[in-house]
């Protein structure tokens, strides 16, 4: 189990959003204004792109925008006052009435307890490779199994961007799920909300999968 540094701001605009505002829209319109912090949008100078699971994520729930910063990416976090900007998202522009931070210790790691959490927006857990083997397999039990396997190698992803070493194997399980369409940067998606079970103990609103920074995956335990 590690503890590490969370800082999440929560943001509340000027009118209600728009239906095709998604939670990129936000990263945007933040890393436009924070160029030169690649943690805010996962680019460095020369504009590659930054692999590494990402300390700073966006999520647009119930009408409020949500950044999330972990370890270093909260102290960055912290330091950004929001309150009375303008943020463009999509084709609109919506301004900041309201900006409420909370800051905090949480754990996440291995445990010996069983916890029970949902995807509570889109999980991207497929790359070309395993799309077509979940495909071929067909049958909703190995569905799950393969899942599985890759919500597992998810976690472990997680931990090396947190900088945590699991010493125990992590044990993952879909307990249930249903395929959702979605679009990632313009391209159509498959996407999965689904329950699952873990041995990892995963605070509320990390992402887990593939756009983590762009509000994919976005993970919600059950108290």
């Amino acid at each position: 189990m590690i503890s590490i540094k969370q800082h999440i701001t929560e943001l509340t605009f000027d009118q209600p959003l728009n239906l095709k505002t998604r939670s990129h829209h936000l990263r945007g319109a933040i890393g436009n204004l924070l160029r030169n912090n690649y943690l805010f949008h996962q680019h460095d100078s020369d504009g590659k792109p930054v692999y590494r699971y990402p300390l700073i994520q966006y999520k647009l729930l119930n009408e409020k925008g949500y950044i999330i910063g972990l370890a270093e990416g909260a102290e960055s976090l912290a330091e950004i006052k929001l309150l009375g900007s303008t943020l463009v998202m999509g084709k609109t522009s919506y301004e900041v009435v309201r900006q409420q931070t909370s800051y905090s210790m949480v754990d996440a790691g291995y445990s010996t307890n069983l916890f029970l959490y949902e995807f509570i927006t889109p999980w991207i857990a497929l790359n070309k490779k395993n799309f077509e083997q979940y495909q071929k397999i067909g049958h909703q039990f190995r569905r799950k199994n393969l899942l599985a396997k890759i919500l597992t190698g998810n976690l472990l992803s997680m931990s090396k961007g947190i900088g945590y070493s699991a010493t125990n194997p992590i044990y993952s399980e879909i307990d249930d799920f249903e395929e959702v369409n979605t679009t990632l940067k313009g391209n159509p998606m498959v996407g999965f909300l689904a329950r699952f079970s873990t041995n990892f103990l995963i605070p509320d609103l990390w992402g887990l999968g593939k756009s983590v920074s762009r509000g994919f995956g976005v993970v919600e335990g059950f108290h």
